[in-house]
């Protein structure tokens, strides 16, 4: 082959490498961008979850707990599942169903015993108990995220309907008491919502709500 053939070769090989070399550039500026909008996507849902000071605190979620000029005292706890924490001196309190501001209070009720006019402050650190959960005869039960507000009958919506066998006029809705108290137990008929105006049965959910929806056979048997 002349020296001009081989010219002509290396020049092909040389731009297939360049053309090669540019489309991986572009890939990867293409998956950085697409990476790039699901960090701020998922930035953007944390910040729709914003903590005011009505925010009612639930289980899962996690408290940094302040008492001022007590280090042993302060604490980052996590909610338990029953809706409790624990605290050095004072055992458990109520935390589910309060604000931050009546937590810190009951707590420092309570470190009255052991401390002199004690201050407590309480930051919520994550939030973790905007859900819902539905249970019994539908047809995807789980747990379900609270991203705006939720009715009764959205979150049966959510969890795609009743199955055939469900007792739909006998739904129970599982609620936390509010600032610690006794739980607190709904009952709703699907037929009641749909067919009458402004029903007061399609409840407005909060976070840690559990909607269960019977079977009509456990509902004949009790």
């Amino acid at each position: 082959m002349t020296a001009v053939g081989w010219l002509l070769i290396g020049s092909l090989l040389l731009s297939v490498s360049i053309s090669s070399a540019m489309a991986e550039s572009t890939s990867t500026q293409v998956q950085g961008v697409a990476s790039g909008q699901h960090r701020s996507l998922d930035a953007a849902e944390k910040s729709s979850l914003i903590v005011t000071s009505d925010y009612t605190i639930g289980p899962e979620d996690v408290l940094e707990i302040t008492v001022w000029r007590n280090t042993d005292l302060s604490k980052v706890v996590a909610v338990r599942p029953d809706g409790r924490i624990s605290l050095p001196l004072i055992g458990d309190v109520g935390a589910a169903g309060r604000t931050a501001q009546q937590l810190a209070e009951a707590i420092a009720e309570k470190l009255k015993e052991f401390k002199e006019n004690p201050q407590v402050s309480i930051v919520v650190k994550e939030v973790n108990s905007y859900a819902i959960y539905v249970l019994g005869e539908v047809t995807k039960p789980g747990k379900y995220p609270l991203k705006s507000k939720t009715t009764l009958l959205q979150a049966i919506t959510l969890a795609s309907g009743f199955t055939p066998a469900a007792a739909r006029n006998k739904i129970v809705v599982f609620r936390f008491g509010e600032q610690g108290g006794k739980d607190t137990k709904i009952k709703a008929s699907y037929d009641d919502i749909i067919m009458r105006d402004e029903s007061p049965q399609n409840i407005q959910l909060k976070p840690g709500d559990t909607i269960v929806v019977p079977s009509e056979t456990m509902v004949l048997i009790k």
